[in-house]
């Protein structure tokens, strides 16, 4: 479903209050009918006929012809087991990819927060684009709405893990939270949103000061100390893992909430139970939980995916120690819709 209309309001942009304000400082009028659209798009991904337009079609005509509700491109779709990848062009021909999981009850879509990635993670695929530009808060959210309606899948997490660093692009990000959980819109509730981080502590900051936004946070360690980490991820070397760690205890106490470790495990690099040790050490004394993923290997790139058992005996180390650790088990590897596997230069030629 795509409509054309003059781009003058972007819907997907704002959340229901703000959008309704945006009308009525356009037109000096229309606030409650915009209302009824805004809901009517963003619960049912049409608009409908109703009621409270049979005296005023004009208005109708009016807000619509004020309103952007147009969609990014759909260029190509994948599937593996019931994990998707959508390959989606924006206006200016960058593309990004969206994932979608599911779950045993409905499903998690992990959306982009950027065209390619700063971050140059050594192990991840995005980062070899370099990054391209920033995402708008509407083409944020256009990712939920193409899932949601135009391919029907049965969506109840979002989590910001694609491609990007989100807090790169943070006010964007957190404006597109604020849609996605907006009640009479998406309606996705905050604890039902998650915002993955390679370690950028002023947005960590930031997300801790968000008390009328509280979702959920997660963090891309992959390493027990500072050496290893920076030759893994580049980033350490602006926020090293002491100043991660004082952000993360301060976003537990100021939050009262626990943050996701993410944990890529390559073979003979990160995984030996001596890492497991020395990453029990530093996590002492955090509200955390361990996710742990096996590399998902790529197109190039020196990393190994480690052995099953490895896996295994590095989680059971982990708990050995107290800590909530468990397997995140590999979703749509084949079609390069893993962890750290979005690369979206390499389709159908278009330039980025």
């Amino acid at each position: 479903m795509r409509f054309f209309m003059t781009a003058q309001i972007p819907i997907l942009a704002y959340t229901c209050s703000a959008y309704c304000k945006a009308i009525r400082e356009r037109l000096g009028r229309g606030e409650q009918h915009a209302a009824i659209l805004y809901r009517q798009f963003c619960q049912k991904g049409a608009l409908k006929d109703d009621p409270a337009f049979n005296n005023a079609p004009l208005l109708r005509e009016e807000i619509c012809n004020n309103t952007n509700f147009s969609q990014m491109q759909v260029v190509e779709e994948l599937s593996d087991e019931g994990t998707t990848k959508f390959c989606l062009s924006t206006e200016d021909n960058k593309l990004i990819e969206t994932v979608f999981i599911p779950m045993k009850k409905r499903g998690t879509l992990c959306v982009s927060s950027q065209v390619g990635c700063t971050q140059g993670c050594a192990f991840c695929e995005t980062a070899k684009m370099g990054l391209i530009r920033n995402l708008t808060t509407e083409e944020i959210v256009s990712q939920l709405f193409i899932a949601k309606f135009e391919k029907n899948l049965p969506i109840n997490n979002v989590v910001f893990m694609g491609m990007g660093e989100p807090f790169d692009n943070i006010e964007h990000v957190l404006a597109a939270a604020r849609v996605i959980s907006d009640p009479k819109g998406f309606a996705i509730g905050c604890n039902h949103i998650t915002i993955s981080t390679s370690g950028m502590v002023p947005g960590i900051e930031r997300l801790s000061k968000e008390q009328e936004l509280p979702i959920n946070l997660a963090l891309s360690l992959n390493a027990p100390n500072d050496a290893m980490r920076t030759r893994l991820m580049p980033i350490t070397k602006r926020y090293n893992m002491e100043s991660l760690k004082a952000a993360i205890a301060n976003y537990n106490q100021v939050t009262g909430r626990e943050v996701m470790i993410a944990y890529v495990l390559l073979a003979d690099v990160n995984d030996s139970l001596d890492n497991a040790d020395a990453l029990a050490d530093y996590l002492q004394g955090l509200n955390v939980r361990v996710n742990l993923i096996a590399y998902n290997p790529g197109k190039r790139g020196p990393f190994k995916r480690p052995l099953d058992e490895t896996v295994e005996s590095f989680k059971k180390s982990l708990q050995s120690h107290g800590l909530q650790a468990l397997v995140r088990p590999s979703r749509g590897e084949r079609i390069d819709a893993g962890c750290g596997q979005l690369s979206s230069k390499r389709h159908l030629g278009l330039k980025n």
